[in-house]
């Protein structure tokens, strides 16, 4: 179901079930934590871009391969014996789903998703828990569970407000209304729109590279920073990065930052 690719800084985690639409199935959820830990693991990555193989980025939810497991059905396709067994049964089921998707968000380098063709459902809380998302002209994008009868509940609803704020949530997530790349672009979802898929995943690579080129340690602490002003107040978030420059000011990044700019020529950063 998923793929990585590394080179010069960047990893590339691949959505690679082209043949189902990249529908995201057991093996997408069990594969995608796995995957977040290969990158943050790897002090040569710096950044992550997030992309499919194929005409789609994901169609969201494979409901046919997920249905037992979200009804309350264990592997074994044995019931639990009562409603209350059952409803407990889906609830940490959905709480496993969670998690998958959070490594993401939890990821402490950055991470861009390039998004094309269909964005549906669950493909939309794996694209908000990104930091950045691009787009191509043709992506058709949704928040689609009202239309299936589910509440979206894998952070789209969640992530999403501190995106494109609770208005554009709301009538996304309330009609499932599909809306183009454009219109995304227009409410804040993505940042850009490109020609095509190719030309959206490039763009995601060169923006994933300037990131790269950074300082690894003023990258993820701006992240980490950002992260934790949501929902505090200014004064809040100020004694946040005060706190985190008081640890990690004194690096020899910031020492290479000054003697690069002294000889004229550009930084070489270590993460150090």
């Amino acid at each position: 179901m998923l793929s990585v690719e590394r080179g010069e800084g960047i990893a590339t985690v691949w959505l690679d079930r082209a043949e189902a639409r990249n529908a995201m199935g057991p093996a997408f959820f069990e594969e995608l934590p796995r995957a977040m830990e290969v990158v943050e693991a790897d002090p040569e990555v710096r950044a992550v871009v997030i992309a499919a193989r194929g005409p789609h980025f994901s169609v969201g939810l494979d409901l046919k391969a997920m249905g037992s497991l979200l009804g309350g059905s264990p592997a074994d396709g044995r019931s639990p014996a009562s409603p209350a067994r059952r409803a407990s049964a889906v609830r940490r089921e959905v709480l496993r789903l969670q998690a998958s998707i959070t490594a993401v968000a939890d990821c402490p380098k950055p991470v861009i998703a390039a998004l094309h063709g269909y964005c549906i459902g669950g493909a939309i809380d794996l694209a908000s828990a990104c930091d950045v998302r691009v787009a191509s002209k043709d992506a058709t994008i949704s928040v689609r569970e009202t239309r299936v009868a589910i509440v979206a509940d894998l952070g789209s609803l969640q992530r999403l407000p501190g995106i494109i704020g609770t208005g554009q949530v709301a009538e996304l997530a309330l009609t499932g209304k599909d809306i183009t790349a454009d219109h995304a672009m227009r409410i804040g979802l993505v940042n850009s729109v490109h020609p095509d898929a190719a030309s959206a995943q490039a763009a995601a690579l060169a923006m994933a590279a300037e990131m790269a080129a950074n300082s690894p340690l003023a990258v993820q602490g701006t992240k980490a920073v950002l992260r934790a002003s949501r929902g505090r107040s200014v004064a809040e978030g100020l004694d946040y990065v005060a706190t985190w420059n008081a640890g990690f000011l004194q690096s020899d990044d910031l020492v290479e930052a000054m003697t690069a700019f002294m000889a004229k020529r550009p930084p070489v950063f270590r993460g150090s």
